[in-house]
């Protein structure tokens, strides 16, 4: 009898079957990150007003974070400068950028500037900055180097996965308070006895107590 199928039929047939067995997992693997990437909005600059950029503002002309949000040490919201805040260096530099209209214009009619969101946590998730900042948390954890970014976007999905893992073991990110701020700091010991020696002396509470639904769902 003729052979119907030539012999690399074979081969292409078993070829076939390894990759529909390694594309399946690789799809998925891609449709996960692309979602998520989607529904977190990770590294996608938002559409402001006024194109602010903390490159400039913070990582060249070296202006502390609590300048503009002057309650994140002191409240649950970081908060948002008043126009007067930029007013208080634009009226004397930058006066006639249109890039700065804006700001001129809210000033000039006392309306606030209407900013567009970047991080917004659900209504039943309660999130305290103050708290986090005392504990020693920086700014940097949640934020990542904003000191670099020329535009501001998330870069970190903020999920609850997320907080759960930080909530588990927070020796792996707590510094001393004094550095919170400074978003260059590096440790020089090793982070994981730095953490639990600051979880004692902060006193944070256990993991246990972090990760109870009361505590971040009030």
């Amino acid at each position: 009898m003729a052979q119907i199928f030539h012999p690399s039929t074979n081969v292409i047939s078993k070829l076939s079957i390894v990759a529909l067995a390694l594309g399946v997992p690789a799809l998925g693997t891609a449709a996960y990150f692309t979602n998520m990437t989607y529904a977190t909005q990770i590294r996608v600059p938002r559409e402001q007003p006024v194109p602010f950029s903390h490159k400039h503002h913070v990582g060249d002309d070296g202006i502390d974070c609590r300048y503009c949000h002057s309650s994140v040490d002191k409240g649950p919201f970081a908060g948002l400068p008043s126009t007067h805040t930029c007013m208080t260096c634009h009226s004397q530099i930058w006066v006639d950028s249109p890039l700065l209209a804006p700001v001129r214009e809210s000033f000039r009619t006392r309306k606030p500037i209407k900013w567009t969101r970047v991080h917004d946590l659900p209504d039943f998730a309660y999130f305290d900055h103050s708290i986090h900042v005392k504990k020693g948390v920086s700014c940097v954890h949640c934020h990542g180097r904003i000191d670099t970014d020329p535009l501001v976007m998330k870069r970190e999905p903020l999920t609850m996965q997320w907080c759960l893992d930080c909530h588990r073991h927070p020796e792996r990110v707590l510094r001393p308070r004094e550095y919170v701020y400074d978003l260059e700091w590096k440790p020089k010991e090793d982070q994981t006895q730095l953490g639990e020696r600051l979880m004692r002396e902060y006193h944070v509470l256990s993991s246990y107590q972090l990760t109870n639904c009361s505590t971040c769902h009030r």
